[in-house]
């Protein structure tokens, strides 16, 4: 019972978030404080951006960039079995997931992959590392065009969304800009930046909880809460648990199926079945700056714990796999 409880126990950062949406919930900013933290908050997301470039190592990308074949396995799974996983969902857009939610759900699908807990769970589970390194990124970085292209195929305008190819100046100017930036500086930076790596993980934390509380007050004052019902808010996290319970499975078939080593496999299950909420949520706050943002980050709030905790048992059982001791239902190829 201690371990399956310290397995499923939410991490320190999840507490934080409900806690987050919680102070919005009682205490929303509004007029020219609420304007205030938006533009602090914008300073905060270019700054997270130019510290991922400044902790990009040079050597990793052209490492990782010979393995082409793994790189298209990832980038497919992560920009269109999603999206297609995403409008298998639409008959539940209505009778039980609200219209923002919905949209919601497609944003998550649309979403790049993870950067820090990909590669992590890669070097747990004994994997690939230099490509998850890679793949991770590179994922990361086509979002910032990826995203918002899909979104304008997959939803329109439903949403509040802005106009796609205006969303990818804006979204290149506050993320992609900032990230070229610190990679370009890294010969000059990279020291300092390694030796404040623990300090900086709680930069990024600190930047998504500033724009969930910005996006949850926002959307508070709105009404947010009268027009989400209980039943579409368990509807969303549903939904989030299908997906991960369709797509880590498929993606693990695929890999085999397509004949690549137990190495490679590991960064595309990890890679290709997880979702970022570091860049999901500031691409949000751009794309959907005139609609519900509130209720359309929830669904990828939601897939952020699960997947967190699906893939901590996956890791394991791969690393067991590895020593020689395989756990239930993994292949001890």
């Amino acid at each position: 019972m201690t371990s399956w409880w310290s397995r499923l126990r939410p991490d320190n950062f999840t507490l934080a978030l409900l806690a987050t949406v919680a102070l919005a919930t009682v205490l929303p900013m509004t007029g020219a404080a609420a304007h205030g933290l938006d533009r602090f908050t914008d300073l905060a997301i270019a700054a997270l951006f130019f510290l991922h470039g400044a902790r990009l190592p040079r050597e990793s990308i052209i490492a990782g960039m010979l393995h082409w074949r793994l790189h298209l396995v990832i980038l497919a799974c992560t920009f269109v079995l999603f999206p297609l996983l995403g409008l298998a969902f639409k008959p539940l857009a209505g009778p039980v997931l609200t219209p923002d939610l919905y949209i919601g759900v497609l944003f998550l699908c649309a979403l790049p992959s993870t950067v820090q807990s990909s590669i992590a769970f890669t070097s747990m589970a004994g994997g690939n590392v230099p490509a998850a390194v890679c793949a991770a990124s590179l994922s990361s970085i086509l979002g910032v065009f990826l995203t918002p292209l899909l979104m304008g195929l997959l939803a329109g305008s439903q949403g509040g969304m802005a106009d796609p190819l205006h969303a990818v100046g804006s979204i290149m100017l506050q993320l992609l800009v900032p990230f070229i930036a610190g990679h370009l500086l890294r010969p000059w930076i990279a020291r300092w930046v390694e030796r404040q790596r623990a300090l900086l993980r709680y930069t990024d934390q600190g930047t998504v909880l500033l724009v969930v509380y910005g996006a949850f007050g926002e959307s508070v004052v709105e009404g947010l809460w009268h027009k989400t019902p209980v039943g579409s808010l368990l509807a969303a996290a549903l939904v989030a648990v299908v997906l991960l319970a369709i797509a880590m499975p498929g993606i693990t078939w695929l890999a085999r199926r397509l004949g690549f080593s137990r190495e490679d496999e590991i960064p595309i299950v990890f890679c290709g079945s997880k979702k970022s909420l570091a860049t999901g949520v500031p691409i949000a706050k751009v794309l959907f700056a005139g609609g519900s943002l509130g209720a359309i980050v929830l669904p990828i709030m939601i897939y952020h714990q699960i997947q967190l905790i699906v893939c901590a048992m996956v890791a394991q059982r791969y690393a067991r796999s590895a020593a020689g001791k395989p756990g239930p239902g993994t292949s001890n190829r």
